[in-house]
């Protein structure tokens, strides 16, 4: 099949773009004994629809190729074309394992541009911390049951599926929703964390450090865990900083960088917590970095319900603090009926700023900001930038997917093709982050 290259027309030349890619790379170890297959998009071993094209030499990987973009959504674009707080309902779907976190970062960026980080009450973060942790553990429980699947280790499936129900009870409890809770608002919360969830928090706390310990005992003595991860996809700390790599691939590496501690926000650094760490920069480290990691939340989430005191959940500011006097009622989440009495029926003025707040939202001071926390994949960053409108003018987010992805290469080439299955696991990779 021949491709046009370029024709002309009345508005100039037009290049005519194909799968260019892929046909060299087919011509050209054409002429030599090399096998050139897809690995994805469609695949299940490549956690979302991430494509990896390998040239092989037996089954020892030669070269490899990412692509991604397969799920693309366009989410920092649609924040442009809504305010400020509706921009939660848009980053909460990005990654979308970890949506408490996608919601911190953009809130405390937003936040940091209004200037009043020192106005945010400590009950919106003492539950900050919490729904971010408990999170964190739901996220790694995903990883450690599809890592297990891909490994032979069936039974880890089940069981990290089943106390990731549990958390998303929890957070159903506290946001009405099991996933993309948009929870996390600009000033505080969408509402307070009721007592139903603070008792499964604390349930929680009591059988789940058990579970933990469960979980190494079946793997790590097994012999054919051990031969999938140990020395497989081995990544030293010099690589991970050239690559920009973050999170418990760096640490396993030996780094303890961790910006809950390095950077603390949300008060972390009252906080008390070890990070985790290990040198064998392999999947193996990779794997015991986050069990520890797992044990390190529940430490948090015990001290963070210590501490959770009554008070507000939202900014006392009144032109930031979108309502938040939430019930859930016959038909779902949504204001509660003290609250629509009052602004419908007794004060015009509560109708008019309700009116205004909730169609046009609050003014953010023309500038530019960039806010970074430790989500269970690494660096979460995000640039916001305002042109003193209604609407964010640009949202970019450093999403640690996409940065990590781009180690597969190293870790693969000169391995087995059955270690790219395991080292890209290792990586905890999410394409709806990836491609946002």
């Amino acid at each position: 099949m021949t491709y046009a290259k370029e024709r002309q027309t009345t508005e100039g030349k037009v290049f005519t773009v194909t799968g260019g890619d892929w046909d060299t790379v087919v011509n050209e170890a054409g002429a030599e004994e090399r096998i050139v297959v897809n690995m994805g998009p469609q695949h299940p071993s490549t956690h979302g629809v991430l494509r990896l094209v390998l040239e092989l030499e037996g089954e020892t990987v030669t070269d490899a190729r990412l692509v991604v973009g397969y799920l693309h959504t366009g989410i920092e674009k649609n924040l442009e074309y809504r305010n400020w707080t509706q921009g939660t309902t848009f980053v909460t779907r990005m990654d979308y394992l970890a949506p408490m976190f996608n919601e911190v970062g953009y809130c405390l960026a937003v936040e940091k541009l209004l200037g009043i980080e020192d106005q945010i009450t400590s009950r919106t973060n003492t539950i900050r911390v919490l729904m971010m942790e408990l999170n964190r553990i739901s996220s790694h429980l995903v990883w450690l049951a599809t890592t297990g699947m891909e490994l032979g280790a069936l039974s880890m499936m089940i069981y990290g599926f089943r106390e990731r129900e549990y958390i998303l009870d929890i957070f159903e409890l506290a946001s009405g929703l099991r996933m993309n809770h948009a929870y996390i608002r600009p000033g505080g919360l969408a509402q307070d964390l009721n007592d139903e969830a603070i008792a499964r928090i604390r349930d929680f706390l009591g059988w789940m450090p058990e579970r933990i310990d469960t979980y190494e005992d079946l793997l790590s003595g097994n012999k054919i865990w051990q031969e999938r991860t140990q020395g497989v996809a081995v990544l030293d700390v010099p690589g991970c900083l050239a690559l920009g790599i973050t999170g418990p691939v760096l640490r396993s590496a030996g780094l303890p960088w961790d910006l809950r501690k390095t950077m603390p926000y949300c008060g972390y650094e009252s906080y008390e917590f070890d990070v985790p760490t290990s040198t064998d920069a392999d999947v193996w480290g990779r794997y015991q970095v986050r069990l520890n990691e797992m044990r390190q939340s529940l430490r948090i989430i015990q001290q963070a319900m210590d501490r959770l005191e009554p008070g507000p959940i939202m900014v006392a500011d009144k032109k930031i603090a979108w309502p938040a006097q939430l019930a859930i009622g016959g038909d779902g989440l949504g204001n509660s009926l003290e609250h629509v009495a009052h602004i419908m029926g007794q004060s015009m003025e509560a109708l008019i700023h309700h009116f205004k707040l909730v169609t046009e939202g609050f003014r953010v001071p023309a500038g530019q900001v960039y806010v970074a926390i430790e989500a269970p994949r690494g660096e979460l960053g995000v640039h916001a930038v305002s042109d003193g409108g209604t609407r964010p003018y640009r949202v970019h987010y450093r999403e640690p997917s996409f940065v990590n992805l781009q180690s597969i290469p190293a870790m693969a080439e000169g391995g087995l093709l059955a270690d790219v299955i395991a080292g890209g696991a290792s990586l905890d990779p999410v394409m709806g982050g990836c491609d946002r």
